[in-house]
């Protein structure tokens, strides 16, 4: 049975076809809390806001090109933008588990999504709950095993659904009909008001299923970008020289986007067919809505449906038709994620916890809008690498960032934050001294990744790397045996590989004895395994 919106004794604003709940009421002022020396009054609370495949590219703190997002972009204007934020594996489960743990796959056991992350060992949501933080995670989770550490957890049930989803509420099962983001961001604001103890700080992970694939809009965002046509990216036709394991992935959006489960095809006639294995998955995301989700929906769908039909498009033509409708059912999930950030936003504003919480909206990776020819993730190349990071610390720096950090730096910083100890088997940096402004001079000149899901879906070869502040080293292994060189600054767009080339010994040497190190540094045993 549906959880109907009623039963939660929520507060209904009906906007067209989208639904957000409130359940708001009077907030009294959070008391004063003990904390370690040289803290403010009151702790610091920790807002910690996670989309899943949210690319910078779609962001418009980062760039203009395709869509403006005012809400997440006031926490950058407001606070920071750290414009060179990257991932340690790009990947959603084993991101989560470099987030909370600060430590790198192999050290965190969490190498790709087949694993089960081990909810026994130290995390900080932990670690503050033991300085006296009350903490909370709502939304996607992905780690397999249930969440630790946390007084609440209300979480979608693996990847979630868009509509009607089901969540897991402390361990009981239930079904919230509504949209995921919309309901995400309730039970939120939901906890912050009536769920949590007032007296101490809080820690709260709100973790959007958006943008994930399948990228379904609310209803009321359909066809928003409809008079939009977006320019193919330079590299959209990429070929590949020179570059065996972009060669052989199975992500391009001509091939491998599936037009029903991906491209919402579903026709009532049961014409449209796909060789994917997905297409039945997509028909049964359009059965699990409601009537009226499905007014909406087939309004809209329908008569794109029957156009596409009638077209018959081939070729470059359904590779560009395809990438216009990536596009625009991709931005139109972005307009839902933004507008309940500025939800949430205007709550902690409205109930004075805004100059007294740290903000941070991140994703668990990046993503790929048609660049080289792909959607999704995993590569080390600089769209999945890259993560958007943005960060309000109530009288910290405004501006931007640009030092080099990585998701495993947000474990260390919100525990010095918190005044909390930083234990020495955390490898990831506190971020608290740029977010003060401060210019460390010992700050890291290069970043270590590496990717473990092969064989799996998309056939992205295991690698491992090190990029510096121009170039990028990697090597891909397992069933291959290649590397591949980039010159950032000459090469942006990660098109010629220069491993091997005259003129590049010098920097491959260079490179190679960085990610030895860093290898080193972070206990990574991988050469010696392929040595074996």
């Amino acid at each position: 049975m549906y959880l109907l919106h009623n039963e939660l004794n929520f507060i209904v604003m009906n906007n067209k076809h989208c639904i957000f709940l409130s359940g708001v009421a009077a907030l009294v002022t959070l008391p004063s809390f003990a904390q370690s020396k040289g803290a403010s009054e009151k702790p610091i609370n920790i807002l910690y806001i996670m989309s899943d495949d949210h690319s910078f590219q779609t962001i418009s703190a980062y760039d203009h090109r395709f869509i403006e997002t005012p809400n997440i972009d006031r926490i950058g204007n407001e606070g920071v933008v750290f414009t060179n934020s990257f991932v340690a594996n790009s990947i959603s489960g084993p991101s989560r588990a470099c987030m909370l743990t600060g430590k790198h796959s192999h050290k965190n056991g969490f190498i790709d999504n087949a694993h089960r992350f081990d909810g026994s060992q130290q995390t900080f949501p932990k670690l503050l709950q033991k300085a006296g933080y009350q903490t909370a995670i709502v939304g996607k989770w992905h780690l397999t095993s249930n969440p630790t550490g946390f007084d609440y957890w209300n979480i979608l049930i693996g990847q979630g659904d868009y509509y009607n989803p089901y969540f897991i509420d402390n361990g009981k099962k239930v079904q919230i009909e509504g949209y995921a983001t919309n309901i995400t961001t309730d039970l939120a604001l939901e906890w912050l008001e009536n769920k949590r103890e007032k007296e101490k700080p809080f820690c709260l992970l709100l973790h959007h299923k958006a943008p994930h694939r399948t990228w379904m809009p609310d209803t009321c965002d359909l066809g928003a970008f409809d008079k939009v046509k977006f320019p193919l990216p330079e590299n959209f036709y990429d070929k590949y020289e020179g570059r065996i394991a972009a060669s052989e992935q199975e992500m391009n959006i001509f091939k491998d986007m599936d037009l029903v489960y991906d491209l919402k095809m579903a026709d009532k006639e049961n014409e449209i067919h796909t060789k994917t294995g997905l297409e039945g998955y997509g028909r049964a995301m359009y059965k699990r809505m409601n009537p009226q989700q499905k007014a909406a929906w087939d309004a809209y769908y329908d008569p794109i449906i029957k156009d596409f039909k009638a077209r018959k498009l081939e070729g470059k033509e359904l590779a560009e038709w395809k990438y216009q409708r990536y596009m625009h059912d991709y931005l139109s999930v972005i307009r839902s994620v933004d507008r309940n950030i500025g939800r949430v936003l205007k709550y902690l504003e409205e109930k004075g916890l805004l100059e007294n919480t740290l903000v941070v909206y991140t994703s668990d990776q990046g993503f790929y809008m048609g660049e080289h020819g792909w959607f999704d993730i995993r590569f080390m190349y600089e769209e999945s690498f890259r993560t958007p990071l943005l960060a309000r610390f109530p009288h910290g720096k405004k501006g931007k960032v640009s030092q080099m950090v990585q998701n495993i730096d947000y474990a260390p910083t919100f525990l010095e934050m918190a005044g909390v100890d930083i234990p020495e088997d955390i490898q990831g940096v506190s971020l608290l001294p740029l977010l003060k402004g401060e210019r460390p001079k010992d700050w890291r000149k290069s970043l270590y990744y590496h990717f473990y899901e092969y064989p799996a879906e998309h056939a992205v070869k295991r690698h491992y790397g090190v990029r510096t502040e121009r170039y990028k080293l990697i090597h891909f292994y397992n069933d291959i045996d290649a590397w591949e060189l980039y010159d950032l600054k000459k090469d942006p767009r990660e098109m010629h590989n220069l491993f091997g080339k005259p003129g590049y010994e010098k920097i491959t040497e260079k490179l190679k004895g960085e990610l030895v190190k860093l290898q080193t540094q972070y206990d990574d045993p991988i050469e010696s395994q392929l040595k074996k």
